[in-house]
């Protein structure tokens, strides 16, 4: 049976799987998606006490889930054993740092079960050159922009890293529209500082506006916030499911371009936009 892989999530919230109390909550977090950490949040000596608390809550019977993802190191400093160590558990995507190229993506989907998706993290300036030709199977579904990790790999400094600056504006564009041509899920950058939520507000809001539909998030204040600005929509939800019905009744008669007392001319395109805007409802 093909797999029903995810549409775009709000939210993805990291956590770190050193602290035990974090994962005992993920059953009732509000993130849409976890992500667990097992690579720059964790200590090289501690990578083995991560991986196996990852590994003993996923053998829990545990119900309602959120999506969740383990970030495993670079597939040549432990990832790919990473990956076979918890390939049997029950859990969604393997989120792999550090990918440069196409061999990368092979070798990740040689080792990781076929019901599990595969996701990078896009930190390599060969990876942000090059992500339309890493788009290689269906099970590779999701880019997370790691934009700290790839400004240092371009030689920029990361006080580059605001909301202002057009050099960060043209990686999230290009980023973004990559991902869309390569039919990827786009996961905008983590915004380290967790305390700052009205600066977070103004970065979610920014990316809403360029197009993104998925942020990553650092703590339950962020979530909170990504939901609301990233979430289903109901009134543009409710306007797209109503030009659909009035495109599909008039085009029962053969009329494909008229005017709607409440939403003005719709056409083909308009109809288009619309299935688009319900395709994306969570």
């Amino acid at each position: 049976m093909k797999p029903d892989f995810h549409k775009d999530l709000a939210s993805n919230m990291m956590l770190n799987p050193l602290n035990k109390t974090h994962l005992e909550k993920i059953p009732t977090s509000k993130a849409h998606s976890i992500t667990l950490n097992l690579e720059d949040g964790v200590a090289p000596t501690r990578k083995k006490e991560a991986l196996i608390n990852i590994a003993d809550f996923l053998s829990k019977n545990l119900n309602n889930l959120p999506f969740l993802i383990v970030r495993t190191n670079p597939l040549e400093e432990g990832g790919r054993e990473e990956i076979e160590f918890l390939n049997s558990f029950r859990f969604d995507a393997v989120r792999v740092a550090k990918v440069k190229s196409k061999d990368d993506i092979k070798e990740a989907l040689r080792i990781l079960k076929d019901d599990k998706e595969l996701h990078i993290s896009l930190e390599t300036k060969e990876a942000f050159s090059n992500l339309k030709e890493l788009k290689i199977d269906e099970r590779f579904t999701t880019a997370n922009l790691g934009i700290l990790d790839l400004l240092t790999s371009l030689n920029l400094p990361q006080s580059l890293l605001t909301l202002d600056n057009p050099t960060v504006e043209y990686i999230l564009s290009k980023f973004l529209v990559d991902c869309k041509i390569a039919g990827l899920n786009a996961v905008s950058f983590m915004f380290q500082d967790y305390r700052d939520i009205d600066t977070f507000t103004k970065w979610c809001e920014k990316e809403k506006m360029m197009g993104f539909t998925s942020k990553a998030c650092m703590g339950p204040a962020q979530v909170e916030v990504a939901n609301r600005i990233f979430g289903v929509d109901e009134v543009e939800i409710n306007k797209a499911k109503e030009i659909v019905m009035l495109f599909e009744e008039n085009s029962k008669n053969g009329i494909s371009g008229f005017m709607s007392e409440k939403y003005g001319f719709i056409d083909e395109p308009i109809y288009r936009d619309a299935l688009l805007i319900l395709d994306k409802e969570v």
